[in-house]
């Protein structure tokens, strides 16, 4: 009896065996096919784009994702490129030397807001790049910088969504070189300002900044409340890349969790049913039509929450999927390039042109960190 049952045993083990190798192939094939898309928009990316440009962070956001389509395939150009982009603008980002005259209160592209985030995502790149070589005057700027900030009393640094994603994660990446515990507090009290200004504890989303909160301006949609796809993916994106670097036994840990599965649960809602977000999140019809980086940064953002174990694959795999079958095959261009990139700007914009020939670097960088992104899911 024993015989027989050990028998029948091994013939069902033998059947089973092609559907679990089946399954078992499938994500391979996926990851690879996954990975040559990558390779293909960065590739054509690279060969349209000099590396002569500023660190400002409409570039810089670009070589955030640059970084992590390297860290992914290690491909010596993609390394290459980066440090090239680095070395022309000197490792800096706003050049004003005299910390006197350092500003960040108001919107300015010029060389004095050195405190001004959107001159401060560069930092991001050169810490990557220093933790992949080494070299002092990687980090240098950067430490005298956000070393000067973490001392200061102010703590309205982030008065714009954006800034979550510029400035925020440079704290926590460059506490992992130095140590300084007060990168750490001064990043969670700037933060801190910026939910109590921003969030909207209803919706669970952020406001662009001040100008937007609700009902100083409304939507299309019976006046409801307006939030920025593009504003609310810098902030998801942002805190996982905080959450990321963060000590695991940090005491700010459970504040940033609460936020990051708050936000989420927030965007996983205002989904189009093709898989991307309108740049008007709640109201299409104040801007109707696709839209990449948002919905890019969102998708990077979910992914990360899924990899992580922080958000349920049960509860997010549907936004998940449908997102990539938007990015895969309606954001991403048969010549590699990435469209339906809302141009530069900070609002829901009806006025300006989004279509399959949209692109900019801060587009292509989002959609390289979603995609990387989810390389990692399918190699689960």
């Amino acid at each position: 009896m024993m015989r027989i049952y050990a028998v029948l045993l091994i013939c069902v083990s033998l059947l089973a065996m092609p559907a679990q190798a089946k399954r078992k192939g499938k994500n391979p094939e996926e990851v690879k096919k996954v990975t040559e898309m990558i390779i293909k928009v960065n590739d054509y990316w690279q060969s349209h784009n000099k590396t002569e440009c500023r660190g400002f962070w409409d570039n810089a956001a670009y070589y955030t994702g640059n970084m992590a389509a390297y860290d992914l395939t290690k491909k010596s150009e993609y390394l290459n490129y980066a440090k090239k982009w680095a070395e022309y603008n000197k490792w800096m980002g706003a050049t004003e030397q005299d910390p006197k005259k350092w500003e960040y209160k108001h919107y300015g592209e010029g060389m004095k807001h050195v405190l001004f985030a959107d001159w401060q995502i560069c930092f991001q790149v050169y810490i990557d790049l220093y933790n992949l070589e080494g070299g002092e005057e990687k980090i240098a700027r950067a430490k005298e910088v956000m070393n000067y900030q973490a001392e200061m009393p102010d703590v309205d640094f982030w008065w714009w969504s954006d800034a979550l994603y510029m400035g925020m994660p440079i704290f926590t990446k460059l506490y992992k070189v130095t140590g300084n515990e007060k990168l750490l507090d001064k990043q969670y009290e700037s933060y801190r300002w910026t939910d109590s200004l921003l969030f909207d504890k209803e919706d669970q989303l952020y406001y662009r900044d001040g100008k937007y909160v609700w009902p100083k301006v409304t939507t299309a949609c019976n006046g409801g409340k307006s939030f920025w796809a593009r504003g609310d993916g810098w902030v998801l994106a942002g805190l996982a890349k905080v959450l990321t670097d963060l000590p695991k036994k940090s005491k700010y840990r459970a504040f940033y969790l609460d936020r990051f599965k708050q936000l989420s649960r927030g965007v996983a809602r205002t989904q189009q049913d093709g898989g991307y977000w309108s740049r008007s999140m709640k109201c299409e019809d104040d801007a109707p039509g696709f839209e990449t980086s948002g919905t890019a940064f969102f998708t990077y953002g979910l992914l990360w929450g899924v990899n992580n174990g922080i958000l349920k694959k049960k509860e997010f795999k549907p936004v998940i999927e449908k997102a990539w079958k938007y990015l895969s095959e309606t954001a991403l261009q048969s010549d590699g390039s990435i469209g339906f990139v809302q141009p530069i700007g900070e609002k829901p914009d009806p006025t300006r042109t989004v279509d399959a020939r949209s692109q900019a670097p801060f587009g292509t960088g989002a959609w390289l960190l979603a995609a990387c992104e989810y390389v990692k899911y399918l190699s689960k």
